[in-house]
Formats: structure tokens, sequence, C-alpha cells
């Protein structure tokens, strides 16, 4: 069974405050200093999961951190987390104040860490186009395998335990697939089990180069991460098949946590539901075309119910 651990974050250094004592009209003056201090936020922290956060995609991120900066008036900052566990306990301890993670994550966030969701991906900018899919991959020439059916008795690399369509989907998906086979998520992520041998990649990118090299036999991945794949040069056309694809999923969300007061996050969500650089969308985001659009934890109550139904078996 694969152990998620948490790796210490590079995060930017605290504010420091110094706590003055006194008394009388000093000491009044003295509590007014820290208070205004405290208030007078200067670093804001964005947060991005191994997935977004490739060396191709830096300059459109690091030109995300200037516009935004320059937005806010403030500095902003970026790290990239070890998974999406990292990164709500980023949120959760205020060493993150915003991060772009997967509907499982958005909801596991709003529940550890009192995140709010406040904009998702939309390919040009449609609402009703704001899903994506996951699907299952194997070696093009990996004639064996042809359909979700062929998978039983093969080795798999799932992506994160907290990841959508590296994860939760792709288990609801084999487990409805085998109902003969009173599947559940523990018997699908132990090895010798369901699977000859199972393990987590960490990055959908990982995933899809160890079955490239033949290191595992299937795995899942997000159509766009795979589509951005190959535009980008790091896998051909030919290298893989797709056996199975997903229902809809909504897509991925920025969400904040508790460190971002309500005058913040209305710059936040004017300034993302009109940023329109192509760069961002195309290389991080990973859709060409995309734009932000308005959400909330509404929009991924589909995902929260999968999560419970499927932690519950």
């Amino acid at each position: 069974m694969v152990t998620k651990k948490n790796l210490p974050l590079a995060l930017a250094a605290a504010l420091s405050l110094s706590l003055l004592a006194g008394c009388g009209a000093n000491a009044a003056a003295a509590g007014s200093t820290a208070g205004s201090t405290a208030a007078a936020k200067t670093t804001f922290t964005i947060a991005y999961a191994p997935n977004e956060s490739t060396e191709q995609s830096a300059d459109a991120r690091n030109g995300l951190a200037s516009d935004l900066g320059a937005a806010l008036g403030m500095e902003v900052e970026e790290i990239q987390a070890t998974d999406y566990n990292a990164i709500i306990e980023a949120l959760r301890t205020g060493k993150a104040d915003m991060a772009y993670m997967g509907p499982l994550a958005v909801a596991l966030a709003v529940e550890r860490a009192e995140a709010t969701p406040i904009v998702m991906k939309a390919p040009g900018g449609e609402k009703s186009q704001a899903v994506y899919h996951s699907v299952l991959i194997t070696r093009a020439d990996n004639e064996e395998i042809n359909t979700i059916e062929d998978i039983q008795g093969k080795t798999m690399a799932f992506v994160d335990p907290d990841s959508t369509s590296g994860n939760l989907v792709p288990t609801s998906e084999i487990i409805k697939a085998f109902p003969q086979e009173g599947l559940n998520s523990d018997k699908l992520h132990t090895n010798g089990d369901f699977f000859e041998a199972v393990s987590f990649s960490g990055k959908h990118q990982a995933g899809l180069q160890a079955v490239i090299k033949g290191d595992v036999d299937v795995a899942p991945i997000s159509d766009q991460i795979l589509a951005s794949e190959i535009a980008n040069g790091n896998a051909k056309e030919g290298d893989v098949k797709i056996i199975h694809t997903s229902a809809a999923i909504p897509a991925e969300a920025m969400v904040i946590g508790t460190s971002v007061d309500a005058g913040l996050q209305a710059k936040l969500a004017d300034f993302l539901t009109g940023y329109d650089n192509e760069a961002y969308f195309t290389q991080v985001i990973k859709v060409e075309g995309a734009r932000f659009v308005a959400c909330d934890i509404s929009d991924y109550e589909p995902i929260v119910e999968l999560n419970q139904i499927i932690n519950a078996e």
C-alpha cells in the first residue's frame, strides 16, 4: 500500500511582530501599532502542485505573479508543493494564501483548511465547458490491453492519493467495471490483490512516461495534461493509446485560505476573472484559450459525494 509523505515546502519567511509592553496611553499606542502591522500584508503566496509547476511553465507562472503583484500592490511569491496534501497543509497554516488544485483537492481543502474556491478554468471562458476527463492509457503497442476490462492483473501507477483524475475517478471507474470482484479502494491500491503491482507516480507526467518506458502497464491521466504533453513534445501521438475515458469532471480551481480577507478576495476574483495572458493558460492551465470563471463549492459537490462513497467502501 503506498503511503503519502508530507515533504517540507520552500516557503517565504513570515513577518515577525514584536510584543510591546507598557501602560496607560503608551500601551494603547503600542497595541494600535502592532495591530496595524499585522494587518499590513506585504507578500502573497501561491502554491502549485508538481503537475502545474514544470520547468516549461516557469515563465508563465512568473508572469502571473508579476501581473498579480502589480494589481495587489504587494510581492507575489510561488511555491511548488510535493503533493496536494502539502498544499492543503500550507493553506491551513497560512503558509500559502492561494493554490491551484484539482476537484478532489478542492473538496479536501474546504474540509481540512476552510479554504474557498473562487475561480475555475473554463475553455473559451464558458463555464458550461469547465470540465475535463480522466483517461486510462497504456503503450500503443500493448496488444494485451485494449479496454478497461483488460487491466486486471497488470501493473498500475495512479498519480496522487488526492488527485481527482489520477486516483479518485479512475478508482471509481474500475470498481464499476468489475462489479463481480467486490472491489474497494483498499483492494485497488494493494499489491497483488487486483493489480499485480500498484504505485503512485506523484504527477501525471511521471505516470505517462512510466507507461511509455514500459515501467508500468497502465496509468490514469487528465486528458488535458496528456494533450499538453504531446503538444509540448514530451510524448508522441503514437506512444500511448487511451483504453477508457471517464465521465466529465468539474475543472480545477484557484482556492484561497483563511489568510485572505474579504477585501483581498474581491481583488483576487476581479483580477483572475479578467486575466487573459495566453501563455499562462496554455502552459500552466494547459488549455489554450481557457480563462477563469467564478465558482464556489457547489460546483464540486459531485466530487465531494464520490469521495464519500469511495472512502466508505
